[in-house]
């Protein structure tokens, strides 16, 4: 079973879902916490990378000291061949750190379940075929503005902003959250503040309607786990 290194930003954004699946198929997970100043390894010596999502920007490796040796870490793991998945931050340093492009949305923060919109490239990938139309989590006010050289897109979100994204051959990005339960969102939740296209109960509606639907939510956090397992 191979052995899955995950990077952590931050508290209220851990594996979910994600790590579950792993645990349960007998793979061992080691978790590190940048924001609690774990170091980030210059080489990966697991069989697996995966950084999660944060509400730091991509950019700001001023103030998040862990960021520009996650982006290292990253850039190894895809020359090395290494199954790689960024999920949402995850996502836009993978996009940064092989030469692409990330910006605030200029449509404002996407959040809540919003449907997978594979293309034809994503229909065929291994990760997510299958999957398209899928309600997803997402929860995000920046956006891959502009993918690295070689990096091909998957699926588009309804603000035409890049969804998912294939990075080599072994490497994907994921802007939705795969691993986000709904007592993870509930805690996002926790310190929500409306943008001016948001209501203000769009925390409780969100929350009801990942509810409702945890096991469709569960189901699709498992089949990308099963996924990027086999990768």
């Amino acid at each position: 079973m191979p052995r899955y290194l995950v990077i952590q930003h931050e508290p209220a954004a851990p594996g979910g879902w994600l790590v579950e699946r792993w645990s349960e198929l007998g793979s061992a997970v080691e978790t590190i916490r940048g924001d609690l100043g774990e170091p980030i390894p210059a080489r990966l010596t697991h069989d697996a990378l995966v950084v999660l999502g944060g509400a730091m920007n991509a950019n700001e490796d001023d103030r998040y000291a862990w960021l520009a040796p996650t982006k290292s870490l990253l850039r190894a793991a895809v020359a090395d061949g290494i199954p790689t998945l960024g999920v949402c931050l995850g996502h836009q340093l993978l996009a940064v750190a092989l030469g692409g492009e990330v910006i605030r949305n200029p449509h404002g923060r996407t959040s809540g379940l919003i449907p997978l919109s594979l293309n034809a490239a994503g229909e065929a990938d291994p990760l997510l075929s299958g999957l398209s139309g899928r309600e997803v989590v997402q929860y995000n006010g920046d956006i891959v503005s502009r993918l690295p050289e070689g990096a091909e897109s998957l699926a588009t979100a309804p603000d035409s902003s890049v969804q998912a994204a294939r990075f080599g051959p072994r490497a994907w990005g994921v802007q939705f959250h795969p691993e986000t339960t709904p007592e993870i969102f509930k805690e996002w939740m926790a310190n929500f503040s409306p943008e001016p296209h948001e209501a203000a109960d769009s925390p409780a509606r969100w929350l009801a309607e990942m509810e409702s639907r945890r096991d469709v939510v569960r189901s699709t956090g498992y089949a990308v786990a099963d996924a990027f397992a086999r990768a």
